[in-house]
């Protein structure tokens, strides 16, 4: 199990408000966090390193003894994530009732343990996990955004929610109200497989497709680390609109 991660600051804004951690706790347990924040120059890049620090401090609380979340159920994944929310939330939302500059920040975010032969995910906003094999790529998360809402509701098609001015505004973020809900979902994963969490700096600027060849032969660190930087290389000369940061965790 091999991983690498960056981050870019793209080539139209001055400062990035992306956050992310990817650490491996045993042999066969890998664990990431990825987040993009929002609240103006300064809010957006405090929410998201508060959310990413109080996150990763809510699941190594979990991780005690070497334990690598041995004999952890699927309940169990959910209700620790939940909590890692819920931590960041208040510690986001505390820091802008008491800083009147930061009210209104706030941050996406996306998670993934891979433990085994077990994926585990979380998410709150439109950062994305994707899950990438021999056969295809598919994404697990479900974005919470405005476009996402009007394709549910059979107003847009997937094609026409790319295209949308309104692609950008999120239905959920950590830290923007005083409670928040997250998904959660896990999923089976084999050997040669590969996880990708991601910001929409990239999924707006990259396609599946080019997401899926770039990534899909990755088998060792030096491949993920390639991987990730071609990943920025190609958002940032489609546009780089905003902030990239990608996340490869391989199997």
């Amino acid at each position: 199990m091999v991983f690498f991660g960056i981050t870019d600051v793209g080539m139209v804004r001055s400062t990035n408000q992306d956050n992310f951690v990817v650490c491996k706790y045993s042999n066969d347990t890998l664990f990431a966090v990825v987040c993009d924040g929002m609240g103006g120059v300064n809010g957006g890049n405090i929410a998201s390193s508060l959310a990413a620090s109080a996150f990763c401090g809510k699941i190594t609380s979990y991780e005690t003894d070497n334990s690598a979340f041995i004999g952890f159920s699927d309940h169990d994944f959910e209700m620790m994530f939940k909590e890692g929310v819920d931590t960041a939330n208040r510690a986001i939302y505390e820091k802008a009732e008491n800083d009147y500059s930061l009210r209104g920040m706030g941050t996406t975010l996306v998670s993934c343990i891979i433990a085994g032969d077990c994926g585990h995910a979380v998410n709150v906003g439109d950062s994305r996990l994707y899950l990438i094999s021999e056969d295809g790529i598919e994404q697990i998360t479900r974005d919470h955004s405005y476009v996402q809402r009007l394709v549910d509701m059979g107003v847009l098609t997937a094609e026409e929610a790319k295209a949308s001015t309104k692609k950008n505004i999120i239905t959920r973020a950590v830290g923007s109200e005083k409670t928040v809900e997250a998904d959660v979902f896990s999923f089976k994963v084999i050997p040669g497989q590969k996880v990708l969490l991601c910001s929409d700096g990239l999924t707006n600027m990259v396609s599946d497709e080019e997401i899926f060849r770039i990534t899909s032969s990755v088998v060792s660190g030096e491949d993920a680390q390639a991987a990730c930087e071609k990943l920025v290389e190609l958002a940032n000369e489609n546009g780089g609109k905003d902030n990239i940061t990608a996340v490869i965790l391989a199997i």
